[in-house]
């Protein structure tokens, strides 16, 4: 266990406890990017525009997660679950009646700090009770529990979207995580309250420096934090630009919703299976197979157009579904537990500055070209420069 201490827990409680969290998050946030990319350009009329947005979106998530740290050094990792939890379930209900731009947003923003944090939490939860279980199972079990939480969203927001709109089904979204809420009061994890003591705000910029700067230097850090960019990139570009390409190729609503439910398909298939055969094999080859796969999809991508177009966005699902369970365990296998808690913060923002930098160069690309299905330029150069990345490792 991490230094963090708990006063109470169910006497059931494990690692996979937090890892069956996976199910509410998926389904929540699977109808939610289902349709978020096409609310934003219903707002902006844009595509350019909408990687802009979600650049700044995203780097204002990254300051988020990397102030993560503080935040639990003066509240418990418990207290900001429940915070963040709320928060969420409040502003995607919100966000599903809002009308005006300005306030949709406001809330949108809210909603990022609250959906940072969880994500950071839920990994750290994992950890803490992972004991001789090993993160490799237990990431294995949370993204199998995400994905079958993601299987039917797609088809599930299509639908709400075409009787009421986009963006009612954010309200969808907020109701699984009141029932994630329910979930984890039922686990009766508890924590003592932090004293709060007035901390000088300079202070606190120097500990964040330090700390970043303290993770970079530990060795095979920076390794770890470019891998899982990548990974983060290549998710990004597919949640944002994949809507928008398949409608700009003439396709309904419903041609939509079947092609990201059927990409669920293969990380149902493999989660459990990649939890044995990284054990078996290590990291590395899948590692490989998938961002080497990823980058020869996005090249055909360029070019295909109709049925065959459809086929690769479902077909490279296969390629991210061997690098789901494995890209962050290199943080995890090289940063010993006590560590683990004080680094989380500014690895995530591995996950968080992806949709900064990625966005834009779309947005460049799409204005080079003039046209949207360039942005799997940017993805095809991602995935080879992972695999470059990942040749020198050694697994453990």
């Amino acid at each position: 266990m991490s230094k963090d201490k708990y006063i109470s827990i169910g006497k059931s409680v494990s690692g996979f406890s937090f890892a069956n969290l996976g199910l509410f998050t998926g389904f929540a946030e699977g109808i939610y990017n289902a349709v978020y990319s096409l609310v934003i350009l219903e707002i902006l009329k844009s595509s350019a525009v909408v990687g802009v947005y979600v650049a700044v979106y995203s780097a204002f998530c990254m300051c988020v997660a990397l102030f993560a740290n503080e935040l639990f050094r003066r509240f418990s990792k418990v207290r900001v679950f429940y915070a963040s939890m709320t928060a969420l379930a409040v502003c995607y209900a919100m966000m599903s009646f809002s009308v005006q731009a300005s306030s949709f947003i406001t809330l949108d923003y809210t909603s990022g700090i609250a959906l940072t944090l969880v994500n950071v939490l839920i990994p750290l939860f994992m950890s803490d009770f992972s004991h001789d279980v090993g993160m490799a199972k237990l990431n294995s079990r949370y993204h199998l529990w995400l994905n079958i939480g993601a299987l039917f969203a797609p088809t599930i927001a299509v639908f709400v979207a075409g009787y009421a709109g986009n963006r009612a089904a954010f309200m969808a979204s907020a109701a699984i995580y009141c029932a994630c809420l329910f979930f984890f009061r039922y686990l009766r994890v508890e924590q003592a309250d932090k004293v709060i003591t007035p901390v000088n705000p300079r202070r606190t910029f120097r500990s964040l420096w330090r700390n970043t700067l303290a993770f970079f230097r530990t060795p095979g850090m920076l390794r770890a934090y470019t891998i899982n960019f990548s990974f983060y990139s290549l998710r990004a570009m597919r949640y944002l630009y994949v809507p928008i390409v398949v409608i700009e190729n003439g396709f309904s609503k419903d041609a939509l919703g079947w092609v990201l439910t059927l990409g669920i398909v293969p990380y149902l298939f493999l989660s459990e299976i990649m939890g044995y055969a990284v054990r078996r094999f290590g990291k590395k080859l899948w590692l490989i197979l998938g961002f080497g796969s990823f980058a020869a999809f996005s090249a055909f991508a360029m070019f295909a157009t109709g049925y065959p177009l459809l086929a690769t966005f479902v077909l490279w699902q296969v390629s991210c579904a061997l690098i789901e369970p494995v890209h962050d365990l290199m943080f995890f296998d090289g940063t010993k537990k006590s560590q683990q808690t004080r680094f989380y913060g500014v690895f995530r923002t591995s996950a968080n500055l992806p949709s900064v930098v990625a966005p834009v160069m779309a947005a460049a690309f799409i204005t080079i070209f003039g046209m949207t299905s360039s942005v799997w330029l940017v993805t095809a150069l991602i995935g080879t420069i992972a695999v470059l990345v990942v040749l020198p490792v050694r697994d453990r």
